[in-house]
């Protein structure tokens, strides 16, 4: 019997958006999928032919490059910031709009000109899509990796700027800082495991149409 395709889905605000997608191209999670106490990882779903995992949204790039899942959702800022040559990325999915920004304190932003920059220091988890975004303007950025909190950053003086996903900018303010620059509309994808879609093609081909006729509808 051929073993059940694999989709990984990130925990949070995106997997909020992605059930009813989901529903729609006909995968609904078991019941224990929806229980906020529960410590599974792996579900079954109502189609023998496919689980889910849910893992935390940066490793859902690594589960589906190194082909432990064959499939998987996740936000255009991971492709972005890993750049797996393994990911095909066939489905903008339409969900989980955000940008990646630049912000700094209110009372930096009033006196700063960003165009005048030569040399940041910034925490972001995002290191790769915040050099190459400077570089690309001529700007040494010195980046301070950190993967949450990111907003004590400039309160505690460990960096003067952040880069990181906004979506309302309510975090933002509340913390006293403002955006100043966007680097990147982002969005969710649906990504596959280049080597399983040659060699699983009869499953997983189907499976992305369904995806785009979801996205479609």
């Amino acid at each position: 019997m051929t073993e059940p395709l694999i989709l990984a889905v990130p925990k949070g605000r995106i997997l909020d958006e992605a059930l009813p997608l989901l529903a729609r191209v006909g995968i609904i999670p078991e019941p224990d999928f929806a229980n906020e106490s529960s410590r599974a990882l792996r579900f079954k779903t109502n189609t023998p032919a496919i689980d889910l995992i849910r893992v935390r949204a940066f490793d859902v790039a690594t589960f589906v490059a190194h082909g432990a899942a064959q499939l998987g959702i996740v936000g255009s800022d991971v492709l972005a910031e890993f750049d797996y040559s393994e990911l095909y990325a066939p489905v903008d999915l339409g969900i989980g709009h955000c940008r990646i920004s630049v912000a700094e304190p209110a009372d930096l932003a009033s006196q700063d000109d960003p165009r005048g920059w030569s040399h940041v220091r910034v925490a972001t988890k995002y290191p790769h899509i915040t050099r190459a975004h400077f570089e690309a303007r001529g700007v040494q950025a010195e980046c301070i990796k950190l993967n949450g909190a990111m907003e004590l950053a400039p309160v505690l003086g460990l960096a003067p700027r952040i880069v990181d996903l906004v979506s309302s900018g309510r975090t933002l303010k509340e913390n006293g800082l403002v955006e100043v620059e966007v680097i990147a509309e982002v969005s969710s994808r649906l990504i596959v495991n280049r080597a399983a879609f040659k060699t699983r093609a009869t499953e997983v081909v189907p499976l992305v149409d369904k995806f785009r006729k979801a996205v479609a509808e």
